[in-house]
Order: C-alpha cells, then sequence, then structure tokens
C-alpha cells in the first residue's frame, strides 16, 4: 500500500520535476560552457560533468533535490592543473587533468565508503569563507580580461588581475568594432545580470539570467551575419567551438604523471574541494527542501565519485554538488531525483540537436557570467558581515583569503585552520584546553523521563574541532522533540557552533520541536551579533570590542522614548510569529533586531536579517517589517505593487484576484488570497481608494496577523513614521469594517 501511495505521488510530481529540470538545465548550459572555458578545458567538458553527474546521482545520490554538475570552487584548481602540468601546452595538461579527475572520483567514492562525510564538520565557517572570496578573485580575474574580448592573458590572479588597466589600454587604443563588439556583448551581459534580481516581471523570469545571456548572445551573432553581410563578425578566437562529432571525439586521460607529486596534489587538492562544496550544498538544499528532508551525505559522495571518474574518463569535468542550481531546482518546484535527471537529458538534446546555435555564443557573455559569479563571492559584503561576527572572525577570513590567493585552495584552507586554532588557543590563554579535551567525549546526553526533554550538557569547549560531536547527538533526536543544551560546563563556544546551532534551532522550530540554549549567561561575548564566540571568562576583552549604539539606533531609541513605546535593540531569534507568512515560505530568517513595540495598539516595527538561496547563491537581505496584532477575523490575502517588473512572478502569492468595478487599481496592484469573494467583500470602495492614494508596502495577513514590509533595504527614522502612519490608518479602515480590537 505505501508502495503504490509513493508510486502516485512519484507520477502526480513528474510534471513539475520534468519542467523544474527544464528550468535548471537552462541555467547549466551557460555555466558549464563557462567553468569549462575559465579552467581552460575545452567546453563540451563542463557540459558532459553535468550530464554524467544527472544520470548516476540520479540514480544512485542520496539527496532529493540536489543538482550535480561542475562547480564554481573547483576553476581555480583545474586552471592550475592545465596550465602547470601541460607546460605550456593546454591540452595535454587537460588530458592529465583528467586523469587526476578519474583519480579524484576514487577517492571521493572511498570517502563515501568508509562515511567520511563528517570531514566538512572540521572546517571554521569564517575561512571557509575567505577560500570562496579568494576563489572569487581568482575567477575574476581571468574572466575580466576575456569578457572585454582579451584571451591572452596569464598567470596567478593577482598577477593576472594587475592587467586589467594593460587590457583597458589596449581597447581604447584600438577603437574599432571588431575590438568593441565583444567588449559591447560582455558589458551588456554583466548589466543584464546585475539587474535581473531587480526585475519581478514573470514573463522575464521565467527564463533565467544565464540564459538570457546566451539568448542575447545569439541574437548579436544572427545580427551581425545577416544584417552587415559579415562585415562585423566576432573573431573565432572568441567563440566556442564544440566537436562535430561528440561521442568520436572523446579524449583518452593521460596517466603518465602517476607519482609525481604535482600530480598528487592535483588528485588531493580536486578531491578536497569537491568533497567540501559538495557536502555544504548538500545541507545548504535540505534546508531549502519543503519536507525537510535529510540527505545521505556519505551515499551521495560515493555517486559522486562514481560520476566524477564516469565523466574525467570521457573528457569531463569534475562532478560536485551545485547549490545555485540546486536553488533553481527548489524554487520551481523539484520534489525528487527525477529533475536531477531530466536536466541531464535537456542538456543532451541541447548538444546533439541545437550545436550551431551553441557554437554561436561569444566568450564574453559567458565570461560575464563568471565574472558576476566571481564577484558574489569575493564581494566586500561577505568580509563586512564577518567583521560584524568579530574582528577575530575577519582576521580568520583575511589570512584564508590572502593565503589562498597566492598559495594556492590547499595551503590556504590549511593555513585558515591553524590559523582559527591558534585564534581559540590565545582567546583562552590556554593550548592545553584543546589538546587534552579534543579526543574526550564533551557532550553527555539523556531524556528526561518527567518532562520528555532531551537534555545535552556539554562541556571543556565546543568549536569546529568537536562540534561533530554535539551534532551527532542532535542528529539522533526526533525534529520534533524539545531539547536544552547546556553550556554551563563549557568554556568556550566558537562562532562556527553558533552559526550551526542556529541552522537546528530553525529546522526543530520548523517541525514542531524546540531547542532552547542555556548556560551562556556567564559567558562573555566579543560583539552583540548571536553567533559570536562566547567565552565563560568576565575579562574577555582581547579586541577591546565596543557595543555601543549607531546614530540610527540612538534615534530610534529617543523616538521610543518620546512615543512611550519599548526599544530592543538587541538581535533576537524570536521570529515564530513570522514563520506563518507565505514571504518566507522559501527564505531564511537569520534574526530581528532593534524592535519598537506598542503592545497596546498590537504593532511590532523591527529591522530583520534574513536570505534567500545558500552558499554561493546566497543573498543576505535586510528590510524593516511592521507586524500588527490585529485579533480579526480577516481574509488571508497578499497585496504588493504590479507593474512589468514587479510583484507578479513572487512565488509565493496566492490565486489572483481581479475587480472589475475597480480596473486601475487591478492594474496598479497584484492582490491574491485564499477566497476571492471574502477578499471582494474587504477591499471595498474606501479600503481601495486608501491603497491607490497611499505609498506602496508590501502587506500579507495570515492568522490574525498582518504583516508589512517596507523596503528592500533599512527604512530611515522618517521612513519609520511614515510607516506607522500608514499602519494605523489602515488599522481604523479595518477596525471600522470589523468593529473595534477585542
Amino acid at each position: 500500500m505505501i508502495k503504490k501511495s509513493r508510486g502516485i505521488s512519484f507520477l502526480s510530481s513528474l510534471p513539475k520535476n520534468i519542467f523544474s529540470g527544464f528550468v535548471v538545465s537552462l541555467v547549466a548550459l551557460p555555466l558549464g560552457l563557462g567553468l569549462a572555458i575559465a579552467s581552460e578545458a575545452p567546453p563540451i567538458a563542463g557540459v558532459i560533468a553535468s550530464i554524467v553527474g544527472g544520470v548516476i546521482c540520479s540514480i544512485f545520490g542520496g539527496s532529493n533535490l540536489t543538482i550535480t554538475g561542475p562547480g564554481n570552487g573547483l576553476v581555480i584548481v583545474l586552471l592550475y592543473s592545465i596550465t602547470s602540468l601541460g607546460n605550456g601546452d593546454l591540452y595535454q595538461g587537460y588530458l592529465y587533468t583528467l586523469a587526476a579527475i578519474v583519480f579524484s572520483g576514487v577517492l571521493m567514492f572511498l570517502f563515501g565508503v568508509f562515511r567520511l562525510g563528517a570531514l566538512s564538520e572540521f572546517f571554521p565557517s569564517s575561512s571557509l569563507q575567505g577560500m570562496l572570496a579568494a576563489i572569487g578573485i581568482g575567477i575574476l580575474a581571468k574572466q575580466l580580461h576575456v569578457m572585454l574580448g582579451v584571451t591572452t592573458v596569464n598567470g596567478a590572479p593577482l598577477n593576472v588581475l594587475s592587467k586589467v588597466p594593460d587590457t583597458l589600454s589596449f581597447l581604447f587604443s584600438n577603437l574599432t568594432l571588431y575590438f568593441w563588439i565583444p567588449v559591447f556583448l560582455g558589458l551588456f551581459s554583466l548589466v543584464v545580470l546585475i539587474f535581473y534580481s531587480r526585475l519581478r516581471s514573470p514573463l522575464f523570469r521565467m527564463v533565467p539570467a544565464p540564459m538570457w545571456v546566451i539568448v542575447f548572445a545569439v541574437g548579436v551573432s544572427f545580427y551581425l551575419e545577416f544584417f552587415t553581410d559579415g562585415l562585423y563578425n566576432i573573431s573565432e578566437s572568441l567563440m566556442i567551438r564544440l566537436p562535430k562529432n561528440i561521442v568520436t571525439n572523446i579524449p583518452a586521460p593521460d596517466y603518465s604523471l602517476i607519482g609525481s607529486l604535482e600530480f598528487i596534489t592535483t588528485v588531493i587538492s580536486i578531491t578536497l574541494i569537491a568533497s567540501i562544496e559538495s557536502l555544504l550544498s548538500i545541507k545548504a538544499v535540505d534546508k531549502l527542501d519543503p519536507q525537510k528532508r535529510r540527505s545521505n551525505v556519505n551515499k551521495d559522495l560515493r555517486s559522486l565519485g562514481v560520476a566524477t571518474t564516469l565523466s574525467g574518463l570521457i573528457g569531463g569535468l569534475p562532478v560536485v554538488t551545485v547549490i545555485a542550481r540546486s536553488s533553481v531546482n527548489v524554487n520551481n518546484g523539484g520534489s525528487n531525483r527525477t529533475s536531477n535527471f531530466t536536466h541531464a537529458m535537456f542538456l543532451l538534446v541541447f548538444v546533439l540537436i541545437f550545436q550551431d546555435l551553441i557554437e554561436r555564443i561569444a566568450l564574453p557573455s559567458l565570461a560575464a557570467i563568471l565574472v558576476y559569479t566571481g564577484y558574489k563571492l569575493a564581494a566586500p559584503d561577505n568580509f563586512i558581515r564577518i567583521l560584524k561576527i568579530g574582528k577575530e572572525q575577519a582576521a580568520i577570513f583575511i589570512i584564508t583569503f590572502v593565503i589562498t590567493l597566492t598559495n594556492g585552495i590547499v595551503v590556504g584552507i590549511a593555513t585558515g585552520i591553524l590559523f582559527t586554532f591558534l585564534i581559540h588557543v590565545y582567546l583562552n590563554n590556554s593550548f592545553f584546553l584543546f589538546s587534552r579535551n579534543w579526543l574526550k567525549p564533551n557532550v553527555l546526553m539523556y531524556l528526561e523521563a518527567e518532562t520528555g526533554n532531551y537534555y545535552l550538557s556539554v562541556k571543556n569547549f565546543c568549536n569546529f574541532l568537536n562540534f561533530f560531536k554535539l551534532k551527532k547527538k542532535l542528529d539522533e533526536i526526533p525534529e520534533t522533540s524539545n531539547v536544552i543544551i547546556d553550556f554551563s560546563l563549557c568554556d568556550f563556544v566558537d562562532h562556527t557552533v553558533m552559526e550551526g546551532l542556529s541552522e537546528y534551532i530553525s529546522v526543530f522550530e520548523k517541525k514542531g520541536g524546540r531547542i532552547e540554549v542555556i548556560g551562556l549567561d556567564s559567558h562573555s561575548a566579543n560583539t552583540q551579533h548571536p553567533f559570536a564566540i562566547r567565552k565563560n571568562s568576565p575579562s574577555f576583552d582581547f579586541f577591546k570590542f565596543q557595543n555601543n549604539l549607531t546614530k540610527r539606533q540612538i534615534s530610534l531609541k529617543n523616538f521610543a522614548k518620546n512615543q512611550f513605546w519599548s526599544y530592543f535593540p538587541d538581535p533576537s531569534l524570536e521570529t515564530k510569529l513570522l514563520e506563518s507568512f507565505k514571504y518566507f515560505k522559501t527564505k531564511t530568517i537569520n534574526y530581528q533586531y532593534n524592535e519598537l513595540a506598542k503592545d497596546s495598539e498590537g504593532f511590532s516595527i523591527f529591522d530583520l536579517s534574513y536570505s534567500e538561496g545558500a552558499f554561493i547563491a546566497k543573498d543576505n537581505l535586510l528590510s524593516t517589517f511592521l507586524l500588527i496584532k490585529t485579533e480579526h477575523a480577516i481574509p488571508v490575502f497578499i497585496i504588493e505593487k504590479d507593474f512589468i517588473f514587479s510583484g507578479l512572478g513572487d512565488q509565493t502569492s496566492y490565486d489572483e484576484v481581479n475587480f472589475e468595478m475597480y480596473p486601475d487599481f487591478s492594474n496598479r496592484f497584484f492582490l491574491s488570497g485564499v477566497d476571492s469573494v471574502e477578499l471582494k467583500n474587504l477591499f471595498d470602495a474606501e479600503l481601495v481608494f486608501f491603497f491607490e492614494s497611499h505609498a506602496y508596502f508590501r502587506i500579507e495577513s495570515s492568522e490574525g496577523k498582518i504583516l508589512i514590509k517596507g523596503k528592500s533595504r533599512l527604512l530611515s527614522l522618517q521612513e519609520i513614521k511614515s510607516l506607522i502612519s500608514f499602519a494605523k490608518e489602515l488599522m481604523l479602515l479595518l477596525n471600522k469594517k470589523y468593529g473595534p480590537k477585542e
């Protein structure tokens, strides 16, 4: 009966998974081509990795929603391998690298066999962020030149980046269409990628941003061919070239360098980065799963190993779990591994049937995609976010970033781990705290019979070196349970642990469980950030941290005092009231802060930190919200501005409701809800006029609460006053219709 039910569920979800696979393929095609080119491998190598990975991992993998293919993190490793192993002969270097990829796959398979998926637990969070930022710079450095139509610049990332002025000088000394058409393609593609996220038209957003870049590039190619008589055709060196017969042109890996130190280093580097990127991506995608399923990471490692080996044997890049494409899969309704398989099949169709169109894609367009990707990895906002957590985290980030950039990924991440450990030793003024207790059990767990709560006591220290012990215990607990984690006997808790616990708390609360952390009252925090290091010492002043209010916070405090409101500047993880709103169904709430509360009116205004996506594709957002507890039986609805670049594509919306009596209102606003009859009764002439005559806010009602979103940024004090005024007028109308608040 269960098997029959599963079969029915699979068939019913098949159309959505096929559609999601198609959308993902539109993203995977340009990224696969671009990542291969960025690695100095043949363009088809990236597509091969996606096809092989999609087929193998969809059959043998342990994840439900992940998409596999070539990853950003390996670009620098592969680029160095191809250029160095071949001693200047890029194709020969590519053949040597294929051999390294084959062995890397075998090693990754063994990681899965021996259940080494927990290796990802030993990497400090800030160090990983520093490594990713360095990878981003490495990608951006090379591809910036290609985006500007120059493919001859090679070398170390910093050296390549320093040659940007030379490239610009070359272009401005050759002011001809022959040189500037590729530049136009690259720059315009970059503009599309930058502004795509700000466009909310469903007609535009049905096609992913990378595919729009491809469509534009192909369109320009046709225009140049048919309307300029080929006079301004782009140089052949700046165009994609695929083998005429993919099946008969499979390259054979060259194993002649087996045993050399450089070859072994390449194998280890590929395995390490591929494993880290995959494991972190798998965890991130699990957080996005609406069904909150957990992946079998060791099974995934085995399937990724098999896929990588097979990919290397037929000329493809290493196969990893890719967060960006996995996020696209989740957002488009993918629910099982069928979407990974269908995305691979669509890619196969593309390269077999549409080869001529693919070969019309100019390299500057693909380079723009990678420049944008590299910038997102290395964006200054990432460092600023780390700095807010703590200055020691910023130091770890910088050290890892610099060493990775100058000495390679393996040396960089190893240095980051060592430096993090030394920082922890210095902060605690004790090496023996870690050396004596690292291998000792430090987590005691038992079920309290009288309460039914799970109690976990953590002693000595809890940091990136032993966090896996606490996670192992938490993984054994049903997510619907109540859990108490006691750090009273723990002298030191690091940033990686605090960040990781926040994720567990979020998962448990969504499943109906609860995790309460106690015993940190006697610990000092270096900043007010909820993920800051905690140390059991009153004299924690290593970096002389200051927790003074900012100018904006002082203004908010004074405003609250004058209005007889309460003000709470400190960050808070108590955001459960927001979880019922559909706006946050595809977003992760981090914490709220700067709360202004007026209990007598049921108003609460706060700044909120939340995120979309994860890992490479993660966007950290800050906005100001106003929450109203109405206690009225108000229909469930969402209303937002409706014009070509806004609102229509919000996947969290309900069915749209239109008014024949108020056509201007229906044209200007996107109103959706559960019950259209109730909504048409609620939105009478007076309420319609109110919305038409006021500034725009996104408003959603749910379970007797109304959530008003200001802008996609933090509001100034004046804007907060306007928001309050808007909310008060709205409540007057609702009270008039439903009666005064009970």
